[in-house]
């Protein structure tokens, strides 16, 4: 088959990602004739009728599939035909799979052998979003493991999520537009940029009056402190910065990305502000220069003020448009500056190996080491101090993240930034070393600039400038100009060419400008595109093939323009370097926070860090905050505590796998694991509710009020039994719980979603109650709707839900039923059926359509669902692609309008009015401690309670006053104690009649057939309820009907009302008789909650 290959038939289209196509063979002497089809070979049973295959034509083509990570020793020879020939198909959403051309099978063959499983891949690894070439798909685990029949689920895009049509010809457009994209190396864009940042004007016309006022000896101490500062800080932005992609945003996206959104969006505000100023700062610094040198020649325009404005302008304006023009003119122009500044620093430093005679007057004299040793102290004048002239130096050595802030234009950022920062560091600090001690060491502190100051008396002259022949000590009573404490040029005076330092002075404060100036927008473009404020997404858009943030521009712009024509910044200036500091501080603290959080993703390649250097290093800079200006600390503080505080209350949606996240999981762990090694104690016994409530949206009344009670107390499990007659869809049992779970988040419900599949609700509540929970964060109570219409279902159905009650007494769990009149299951309802429908949206270009399914005319047949799948009232959500298709609500019925009503009665505030306790069996007190949580809330703050026990008639008094002693002692609050002395009367005959009919079709009347009948009959109907069973139990059935003439007759005007449960003997009492048991009392009454503890204190008044 030498000199053949294999050539295109392109398939159809399909709905399916996975796609097949024909590859045929074709002589390589002949020209091509078309192709046709041709039958494929057989594929493997795993590949069969699963994958369509595409392959290319050249080589060209395969160099492509090269750039994007194929394993090297996939080759491709156009001369022969290879079994394993690679080729790519793109789904034309950013996504691309890799398939086996001649073997039909998904991907390329693994091994040597027909799989669809693919080898490890840096592609699969890409997000979405990936900036460089197409994101490639592994195949997913329901594709590996389903079986052969099934429908493929297409489950490989990120969050589950596909594309729009709008979004693949975006990703299409901005791939095709990024085609020529300038990105920078890690001298050009690192570097250059963070040498001539830190490089500011404080070299030229500060750095000698810091030698002046410190001596050599402090100012290389305070140059060694700030150096410290940004070292550490290098280190920490290094470890950050290799630890994953970087994007672009700076410092922004290196805290956000590693502390979460409220950090990030606080910090990321503040410092592409401070970027911003910083434009004017520079600007105003250079205007200030150019106005000097205009003032020296009398050629003022208008006063040095208004001059200073207009230069400043002007200035500003070239600077935009040198930045508009584009990120490469930008850096041609910090090249050329870099230029002249290193030519100024080096012409100082010739300048000071040539020292003339006519400069010795103005205090330059050489290299000598009596100047040296004078020097070598410090000598401060003016009030100033050791921390003010710190003060004043340190925002010198700021300017270290201005290659990270522009993080999103380097080749290859993760090492760039930690090569280029910490080098750029480096060669800065010794710079500023060496000029200290070069100018410490050959020029005197005061000079008078006068050639006739000689030495004429050598015993009252002590100074270096003595030994050397002048007489400077006139200059101790002050007036004189030159020197290291009087002239700010004298740097000019050194230099071998003057003219060069003041384009070394305007080459600085130019470059920084231009530096800030293209920050400020990058950093600010990063954090629109978070979209964590809303106001400001105008500014997210970018333009051109570097997606330039052109908005940006102009408003950095303008903010630099504001305060340039404000033109005094000695106010502002200490508020920008603390912002400047507290992001440093807090890219140190991230690394101290991910340390910490000892998240498995916490990974750096750069491995020089510490994470107790980093948190000293966040302490530095927050002391650093201090020293420099104490009120501007507390400004930028509190503009930070604002600024999270509001992120922190808007909950952007976002996750980016913080270490707070990480710490949190890690804390919430150690702290499970802690409890389990201590004994519950009454003190701390807080009801744990398992609520079985089916979709969370099921029944919200339920859901509410056990919410109330358990906000801020209790742990809170949303239980869901799906009951299913075949096999379960595990698949969907796990997309519902992330969806259920994320609509409890929406509604603020302090709940866990715990689904499980069983045949019945009894045995998915055995699941539950044996299962759920974690350590002593266990459910401790079971809560359950009342079966409302249990008498209309089947019986079974009942047997299953008293067992279920009885379970949870045997498991030790105490039990709480809510029963509201109107029912509690609102998912018939259209509309209000499964939490998905107001929260999931569908992809666009797709409508959902909601069909309601109801089999049962009232749905409120269980607490839970305990029929199939289909039987759970949820809806059907049907996908329809591109079709307009809806259906129309019809009216709801009074029944469901009054059952809606009902359903939100929880979530309002309750208003004044009485919680009804009917305490008349000790259970340990859930019965009481129940209605003081509530009470304890703001729902049902206004609300009082009022206690009912049972008593005799002879001793109310007696125990209305025992109760209120123990009421007391408990430290409950209650409005009134009613003892119900005539709990033991007979009840009413009619409603002695009307329990008689309601038992009538339950039970057994085994006096009327055989007793083998009978037997048989109540074995395999164990509800049915015998003669004997009613008649011993007939007092207690008397007393069921008697409570609720007084539940009728005391408590119904009360908001709610929490009574005792009635107990039945399991084995003895038919599930049938304690329905009716239940059903009985708590009939025709406001809302009832039955409680029933597991007879285990959980009250106390020990202290």
């Amino acid at each position: 088959m030498s000199g053949q290959k294999p050539s295109l038939k392109s398939g159809g289209s399909s709905q399916s990602r996975f796609q097949v196509a024909v590859v045929t063979e074709a002589s390589s002497t002949s020209p091509a004739p078309a192709p046709t089809p041709a039958p494929a070979p057989a594929p493997a049973e795993e590949s069969k009728g699963r994958s369509r295959s595409v392959g290319f034509l050249d080589s060209g083509a395969l160099g492509s599939a090269m750039d994007i990570g194929l394993p090297p020793d996939v080759s491709h020879e156009p001369d022969t035909t290879k079994s394993d020939s690679v080729s790519l198909h793109s789904t034309g959403t950013g996504h691309t799979h890799i398939s086996d051309s001649h073997s039909n099978t998904y991907y390329m063959r693994t091994f040597g052998h027909n799989t669809i499983d693919a080898v490890p891949n840096i592609e699969f690894y890409r997000q979405t979003a990936a900036p460089f070439g197409e994101k490639l798909t592994r195949p997913s685990l329901s594709e590996l493991h389903d079986e052969l029949d099934k429908e493929l689920f297409d489950d490989g895009l990120a969050n589950g999520e596909e594309p729009s049509a709008a979004e693949e010809a975006a990703a299409l457009a901005a791939k095709e537009s990024k085609g020529g994209t300038i990105k920078f190396g890690w001298v050009k864009g690192v570097l250059i940029r963070c040498m001539l940042n830190i490089w500011g004007v404080m070299l030229f016309i500060r750095m000698s009056w810091i030698v002046g006022q410190s001596g050599i000896g402090l100012t290389i101490a305070i140059i060694l402190m700030a150096t410290l500062v940004t070292t550490i800080t290098g280190l920490s932005t290094s470890a950050i910065a290799t630890n994953g992609f970087v994007r672009g945003g700076g410092a922004y996206y290196l805290i956000s990305r590693s502390l979460g959104p409220e950090f990030g969006g606080s910090i990321g505000l503040i410092f592409a502000f401070a970027n911003a100023v910083a434009v004017a700062m520079y600007v105003v610094g250079f205007a200030e220069t150019v106005v000097e040198m205009l003032n020296d020649v009398d050629a003022l325009m208008t006063d040095e003020l208004n001059d200073i404005r207009i230069v400043g302008t002007l200035t500003v304006i070239l600077l935009l448009g040198i930045s508009v023009a584009g990120m490469e003119w930008e850096a041609k122009a910090q090249i050329v500056l870099l230029v002249i500044l290193l030519g100024a620093i080096v012409n100082y430093f010739i300048g000071s190996f040539m020292p003339t005679e006519s400069k010795e007057p103005k205090g330059f004299f050489g290299y000598n080491t009596a100047i040296f040793l004078e020097n070598l102290g410090p000598d401060f004048r003016d009030e100033e101090t050791f921390f003010s002239v710190f003060a004043i130096f340190f925002p010198a050595a700021t300017g270290i993240l201005a290659g990270a802030n522009i993080s999103g234009d380097l080749t290859d950022p993760q090492s760039a930034i930690p090569k280029g920062t910490l080098l750029a560091i480096l060669i800065t600090g010794v710079t500023y070393v060496a000029i200290a001690i070069s100018a410490g060491s050959c020029i005197v502190r005061d000079a008078t600039g006068d050639h006739n100051d000689t030495v004429t008396d050598t015993v009252n002259c002590t100074d270096a400038a003595c030994t050397l022949g002048y007489d400077f000590s006139i200059c101790k009573e002050g007036g004189c100009q030159y020197g290291l404490m009087n002239d700010f040029q004298v740097m000019s005076l050194v230099s071998a060419f003057g003219p060069l330092i003041t384009a070394g002075i305007f080459s600085a404060t130019l470059s920084s400008a231009l530096a800030s100036l293209v920050s400020a927008p990058k950093v600010f473009q990063a954090l629109c595109k978070d979209n964590i404020y809303p106001g400001l997404s105008m500014f997210a858009k970018g333009y051109g093939k570097n997606n330039e943030p052109l908005r940006g521009y102009v408003l950095t712009f303008c903010i630099g323009l504001a305060f340039i024509l404000i033109a005094e910044l000695n106010i502002i200036a200490p508020i920008i370097s603390n912002f400047f500091l507290a992001s440093y501080a807090l890219i140190n603290f991230s690394v101290f926070h991910a340390s910490m959080a000892n998240s498995p993703g916490w990974r750096p390649s750069f491995k020089y860090y510490n994470m107790w250097v980093s948190l000293a290093g966040a302490i530095l800079c927050c002391v650093v905050m201090f020293v420099i200006n104490w009120w501007a600390a507390l400004v930028t503080l509190l503009i930070v505590l604002a600024l999270y505080i509001y992120v922190s209350y808007k909950k952007p949606d976002v996750n980016w796998g913080s270490s707070t996240q990480a710490l949190i999981y890690n804390q919430a762990l150690t702290h499970c694991l802690n409890l389990t090694g201590v004994e519950d104690h009454v003190k701390n016994f807080r009801p744990q509710c398992l609520v079985m409530a089916g979709y969370p949206s099921a029944r919200p009344a339920l859901l509410q009020l056990v919410h109330s009670f358990t906000k801020n107390v209790g742990l809170m499990v949303c239980g869901h039994i799906k009951t299913v007659s075949r096999r379960p869809n595990l698949k969907e049992l796990s997309q519902d719980h992330a969806r259920c779970q994320r609509w409890l988040n929406k509604k603020r419900i302090k709940a866990f979603y715990t689904p499980v599949f069983s045949d019945n609700l009894r045995h998915g509540a055995q699941f539950l109650l044996q299962a759920v929970g974690l350590g002593r964060l266990k459910p401790n109570t079971l809560v359950m709707g009342f079966k409302n219409n249990w008498s209309d279902g089947d019986m079974r159905d009942v047997e299953i839900y008293i067992n279920t009650l009885h379970d949870a007494f045997d498991l030790q769990f105490g039990v709480v039923i809510l029963r509201l009149q109107e029912g509690l299951d609102i998912s018939h309802i259209q509309g209000q059926d499964e939490p998905l429908s107001s929260l999931e949206k569908p992809p666009l270009g797709s409508k959902e359509v909601v069909i309601s399914v109801s089999l049962a005319k009232d749905s409120d047949s269980d607490s839970c669902p305990s029929k199939t799948t289909s039987n759970q009232s949820s809806p059907l959500i049907m996908k329809e692609g591109g079709k307009e298709e809806s259906k129309t609500k019809s009216p709801l019925s009074l029944t469901d309008q009054r059952l809606l009503e009902s359903s939100q009665q929880f979530k309002k505030k309750q208003g004044k009015g009485t919680i009804d306790v009917w305490w008349l069996f000790d259970d340990g007190g859930l019965t009481l401690l129940i209605p003081y949580l509530l009470t304890n809330s703001s729902k049902w703050g206004d609300c009082r309670i009022r206690v009912f026990i049972g008593g005799k008639i002879n001793r109310i008094d007696h125990d209305r006053r025992a109760m209120a002693t123990l009421l007391s002692r408990f430290r409950i609050d209650f409005s009134d104690i009613n003892v119900l002395g005539d709990i033991n009367t007979k009840p009413k005959k009619h409603n002695k009649l009307t329990f008689k009919e309601l038992i009538e079709p339950y039970r057994l009347k085994e006096d009327d057939m055989e007793q083998e009948a009978a037997e048989r009959l109540k074995a395999h109907e164990p509800w049915r309820i015998t003669d004997n069973e009613l008649e011993l139990y007939k007092a207690k059935t008397n007393r069921q009907i008697r409570l609720n003439e007084l539940l009728k007759e005391h408590s119904s005007t009360a908001k709610l009302i929490v009574m005792s449960m009635p107990l039945a003997r399991k084995g003895t009492v038919s599930s049938a008789l304690y329905m009716c048991w239940l059903d009985t009392l708590s009939k025709d009454l406001p809302p009832l909650l039955l409680v029933r503890g597991n007879h285990q204190s959980v009250l106390t008044f020990y202290s």
